[in-house]
């Protein structure tokens, strides 16, 4: 587990999608925030007290989280200083990109000599079985989306917190590196080995009590030319029960595809629940999940309505409104 309070590090992420994971943790976790660190030219604000190294760890921050996640998973140059600067003064680092912080010489020198701990939330720890397909006894709900960055971990955050807030038994459960900061644990599966996917999904949401749902936190999309394989294991290994549908309605094409489109939400539904029949055919589609916040009160309201008129599936946005109607699809 992670020493917690955090300063959680925007580095200069271009935009608030950018830092994703520190956005993650700000809205989930906020009682371990303490303060946030930008590098020049960083487009992003977590809405925390921005601090210097020297002044978080003044103020009790025990760990700097990375809170970027860039194409590729990787360290910037420009961020090694300030990443050393806090190790040196005894903090520990965690992150979650590819780039592993124990490949970095210069932090690992760094570590050793604050006394510090590099954690690499992103590397497998478990040596994770081939799925069998066998069926397992509970329930488990899985967040597919029409493209990457929509709104899936919001989605199962939420359903879990309102299922437990009713005295239903729920699980969250994590799959990237966002909700493994958040929970403390998880599978960091867009790191496993290819062949081993499906089976850590298996092993991450074993056999359980026959009314208690796992809410899977989905990753990549279906339609994503760059990270369908993730998706793949998801379906196929999480066997689900219960499908939501996520969608961010005012993006111009796939995140980092220029020339793609996102699909329909009705070509996310037809696929998706396809491809799951293979392992359940008794899967539902149960509800639609958008993510309005790039929308005014009354754009967001409206585009709820038209969707949930013409999908014929209660649409929500969780974070703006609840999951009220998704978790009693559930019941």
């Amino acid at each position: 587990m992670l020493k917690t309070p955090y300063l959680l590090f925007l580095g200069d992420a271009p935009d608030a999608l950018a830092a994703k994971v520190a956005q993650g943790i700000r809205d989930w976790r906020p009682e371990h925030c303490l303060g946030q660190l930008r590098l020049p030219g960083c487009k992003a604000d977590m809405r925390l007290p921005d601090m210097t190294v020297a002044e978080a760890a003044a103020k009790g921050a025990k760990t700097l989280v990375v809170g970027v996640a860039n194409r590729g998973g990787i360290i910037g140059p420009s961020w090694i200083a300030a990443l050393k600067e806090a190790l040196a003064m005894g903090m520990d680092v965690a992150s979650g990109l590819h780039n592993l912080l124990r490949d970095e010489p210069e932090l690992v020198a760094a570590a050793k000599t604050g006394g510090a701990a590099l954690h690499d939330v992103r590397l497998p720890s478990v040596k994770y079985p081939i799925a069998t397909g066998k069926k397992r006894t509970g329930k488990r709900c899985l967040a597919v989306g029409t493209d990457c960055s929509v709104g899936k971990m919001y989605t199962a955050l939420a359903m879990e917190r309102e299922m437990r807030t009713r005295g239903m038994k729920a699980t969250f459960r994590a799959t990237g590196q966002t909700g493994i900061l958040i929970t403390g644990e998880g599978v960091p599966l867009d790191a496993v080995v290819a062949d081993f996917m499906a089976g850590a999904v298996e092993w991450l949401t074993p056999d359980n009590e026959p009314d208690h749902w796992d809410l899977i936190e989905g990753q990549g999309s279906l339609f994503h030319a760059s990270y369908s394989g993730v998706t793949m294991a998801l379906v196929h290994g999480g066997q689900p029960d219960a499908l939501v549908l996520c969608h961010e309605p005012t993006r111009p094409h796939m995140r980092g595809l220029p020339d793609y489109r996102l699909p329909s939400l009705e070509d996310l539904r037809d696929v998706a629940m396809r491809l799951a029949q293979i392992v359940n055919p008794a899967v539902e589609a149960i509800g639609v999940s958008v993510n309005t916040s790039a929308m005014s009160e009354e754009e967001a309201m409206a585009y709820l309505a038209d969707t949930e008129a013409r999908m014929g599936l209660p649409t929500v946005d969780p974070f703006r409104y609840g999951v009220g109607r998704l978790v009693d699809k559930l019941i």
